[in-house]
């Protein structure tokens, strides 16, 4: 089988997310995908099936399959349309979170149509807090917990427990936490954020692009604005273009290649 290594949401190698990309003829058993995941040890392993006109897509952590994922959705366009021929402008993937739309734009950059994932503002659990090492003043529940802040600084300087925050992630139906606030500085970023799922086998992801479904209509609805800029803080660091547009958002960014190589088993 061939494996594809790319970086997500990168303009060069070593930057954004990296992801495994294994185009299949037919879906193996979910046990060796998760074993491959496993072996691989990247936050996120994408397997697709050409299906129809389309393809079926399905993501693994090395932990666990996942219902969604963005950056892996990305490196799969990629690999489907620099390596393997794909000639159309729009890829859709069929996955668990329904169809998901890949498009080529001019610039070469690759823009995602995801669902919107919005929730409703509550306090802060005090277990969340100890957890991250420092207090939101609030959150907002759903697929993906946001943790609000007010300063960017405790965005980037945080250093979470994983062992406490797994325990606080394991019992609730979401993917991971989080943590944001609003940007105001010489960059030109609305909101920054980074993202913590100990609970699914990766203690913080580089750049998220499932994330960014829960962010880019909250930050949207805050800032009065359809289009922005979210920038996660991860050491890797990596820079996500948004797009409110209701039920759905649009997320934009490149892939840079890492390797290519095969699976022998």
């Amino acid at each position: 089988m061939p494996l594809y290594q790319v970086d997500a949401f990168a303009d060069a190698p070593f930057q954004g997310n990296p992801a495994a990309v294994v185009p299949l003829d037919a879906w193996l058993k979910p046990a060796l995908m998760q074993a491959i995941a496993a072996e691989n040890n990247l936050a996120e392993t994408a397997f697709f099936v050409a299906e129809g006109e389309g393809f079926g897509l399905r993501w693994f952590t090395p932990e666990v399959e996942v219902p969604l994922c963005g950056h892996a959705t990305l490196a799969s366009a990629h690999v489907l349309f620099r390596h393997l021929g794909f000639c159309g402008e729009r890829i859709v993937f069929q996955t668990h979170s329904g169809p998901l739309t890949v498009t080529r734009a001019a610039d070469g950059q690759l823009e995602m149509d995801f669902p919107a994932r919005r929730g409703v503002e509550s306090a802060a659990p005090p277990a969340l807090a100890e957890a991250l090492g420092a207090r939101p003043r609030a959150v907002v529940e759903g697929m993906t917990m946001l943790a609000l802040f007010d300063d960017p600084e405790a965005i980037r300087t945080m250093t979470p427990d994983f062992t406490a925050l797994a325990r606080f992630c394991r019992p609730l139906d979401n993917i991971g936490v989080a943590v944001t606030a609003r940007y105001e500085g010489p960059e030109p970023w609305d909101f920054v954020s980074r993202f913590f799922a100990p609970a699914k086998g990766i203690d913080e992801d580089p750049v998220t692009g499932g994330a960014h479904c829960a962010l880019t209509p909250y930050w949207g609805e805050r800032l009065g604005k359809t289009s922005l800029i979210g920038r996660q803080l991860s050491r890797r660091g990596g820079t996500v273009l948004c797009e409110d547009r209701g039920e759905r958002v649009g997320l934009k960014g490149r892939c840079a290649d890492y390797l290519v190589g095969e699976i022998t088993v």
